[in-house]
């Protein structure tokens, strides 16, 4: 950073590169990541240097000792993938913008579970294929909540559904 910044980097591009690696290296391992390099670069903006160089290195140390996790990174280049390779899913019925008095018509019998009407805010519905994941958590900081929190989830949808 000081190199840079002693070189005349536009702190502008600092706080851009910042932002690239908080969602591109650190992602939801310390999801705060994103938002300590979003704040930064707003106060790049808006105070200018030389003041900026202490938020600069403020948001660089943050970043540098936050945990690493490119889990999601990977997960939309291989969505991106299937997409591009023309390995495309169909859309769940009950996830397709149609009118509730259509249930039942053309073929349409399942209709949308709205997840809050649920207990635990979970239904018994699914949006991807069932051997199909994209996004698989590291243990890595806030990812291992994540974690944690889609097996529960994954818990939940193989018991019996009761309707609330």
């Amino acid at each position: 950073l000081a190199k840079m910044l002693e070189a005349g980097e536009d702190p502008r591009f600092i706080a851009r590169r910042l932002i690239i690696l908080a969602s591109e290296d650190i992602g939801n391992a310390d999801p705060r990541g994103l938002t300590v390099a979003v704040a930064a670069m707003q106060a790049v903006e808006f105070i200018g240097m030389p003041e900026a160089r202490i938020t600069l290195a403020q948001a660089t140390t943050y970043l540098a000792t936050a945990p690493k996790s490119n889990a999601a990174y990977l997960a939309v280049d291989e969505a991106l993938a299937d997409v591009r390779s023309g390995r495309l899913m169909a859309v769940p019925e009950h996830l397709k913008n149609v009118h509730v008095a259509s249930i039942g018509r053309d073929g349409l019998d399942t209709p949308y579970k709205y997840p809050h009407d649920y207990a635990q805010h979970t239904v018994q519905q699914t949006y991807l294929p069932v051997d199909k994941r994209y996004y698989r958590p590291t243990v890595q900081g806030y990812e291992e909540t994540i974690g944690k929190r889609m097996a529960h989830v994954e818990a939940l949808k193989r018991k019996p559904a009761r309707d609330s």
